[in-house]
């Protein structure tokens, strides 16, 4: 799935995630006898245009391996299920069901109806502002950001008459889903879906659910920063695994230097949306990818905001939603969301958080171990 949220986040949650949890050089390591599980680390670069990092403990490494095997294997599913952009042998996907709009509905796999069904929940929940049926005006402003991003000089905003015209064809109820048939229809045949908001932290939640099943019981995945993290890291050492938040304003080589805070966590997601990964430059102003349904523009309230609850789709969800509105509306909505906590850095790098966010921060006192 091309260029699928990687977005923001912000790699975020800076790919070396900090990532085991520990740090060699400043904690004793014990005994080898007293370990029972070993950490293993491991990635794979064939889905959803993104790394995707792996760190767990298990007793071997031969385990640890078919735990990997598993999870890129379903992680390439689950990519080619939510790819817009291309077709694959045997299997009906984004693509399929947008190249039949207007024609004839679409049978797909269970995970395809599932999450179409949950956007159009989280689309009525969250303001109205998560729309996976607004593909035709995301598509208008990925060509305008790519030409932008190579032709710096000559970038230039979409005109409004042109999405204007592609808002015509939004209209989420125009997305028909037969659940007992397994089939979806596009009615407006201009309609397009795009669920690449949600995909990534859907399919991360997915896989982690059916890693613990199988008995992975201390793993956290980072799918190009969306952060699943599960049990906790059995090196008896630390209790609490360890995930950094992306400096906006810095890009250093050095993960390390890049990093604004420390959040601590156990069977947690993470999830940021921002303004500092996919965006081009007009007239000084940075335009980036997430885009307002109403205004049909970007906006403008903050350079990131990240959100730490349960289940990492509806962490993706949210993080959306909470960028797309202004900080009071953004704080009510995620105060009023059980389970979720939110940081937001403010368009002037001001930084606000929400009273549990705080009790996980390293920089407001919480600590590894």
């Amino acid at each position: 799935m091309k260029n699928v949220r990687n977005q923001l986040l912000l790699v975020l949650l800076s790919m070396v995630l900090l990532l085991s949890a520990c740090n060699p050089s400043t904690v004793n390591q014990p005994d080898e006898e007293e370990l029972q599980y070993e950490r293993f680390r491991g990635s794979f670069f064939d889905t959803f245009d993104t790394v995707v990092h792996i760190v767990g403990f298990t007793e071997t490494e031969e385990e640890f391996q078919k735990y990997m095997e598993r999870i890129e294997e379903r992680f390439i599913e689950l990519h080619q299920y939510f790819d817009k952009y291309n077709t694959y042998e045997g299997v009906n996907n984004i693509k399929t069901i947008n190249d039949n709009a207007g024609t004839e509905p679409v049978e797909v796999a269970s995970e395809i109806i599932d999450l179409i069904l949950l956007s159009k929940e989280w689309y009525k929940e969250g303001e109205k502002k998560l729309n996976i049926a607004m593909g035709s005006v995301l598509e208008i402003w990925s060509d305008y950001r790519k030409e932008g991003m190579h032709n710096p000089r000559n970038a230039e905003l979409p005109p409004m008459e042109l999405l204007l015209e592609a808002a015509e064809h939004m209209d989420i109820n125009d997305v028909i889903v037969d659940a007992e048939n397994s089939t979806v229809f596009l009615a407006d045949e201009k309609l397009r879906l795009n669920v690449g908001a949600v995909a990534k932290g859907y399919a991360a939640e997915l896989v982690a659910q059916e890693m613990k099943k199988l008995g992975f019981k201390s793993f956290i995945i980072n799918a190009g920063g969306d952060v699943r993290a599960v049990g906790e890291p059995l090196d008896s050492i630390n209790k609490y695994w360890a995930v950094g938040i992306q400096d906006p304003d810095k890009i250093s080589i050095l993960a390390a230097e890049n990093i604004l805070d420390t959040i601590y966590l156990n069977d947690l997601s993470i999830v940021t949306s921002g303004d500092y990964e996919r965006y081009f430059i007009v007239d000084g102003q940075i335009y980036h990818h997430l885009i307002n349904p109403d205004t049909l523009m970007p906006t403008h309230h903050y350079r990131g905001v990240t959100i730490v609850t349960e289940d990492a789709g509806v962490a993706d969800y949210l993080s959306t939603v909470a960028f797309l509105l202004p900080f009071e509306e953004s704080k009510q909505f995620i105060e009023n969301y059980e389970g979720a906590e939110a940081l937001w850095i403010l368009a002037d790098n001001s930084i606000e958080f929400t009273m549990g966010m705080g009790s996980m921060l390293k920089s407001q006192g919480a600590t590894i171990d």
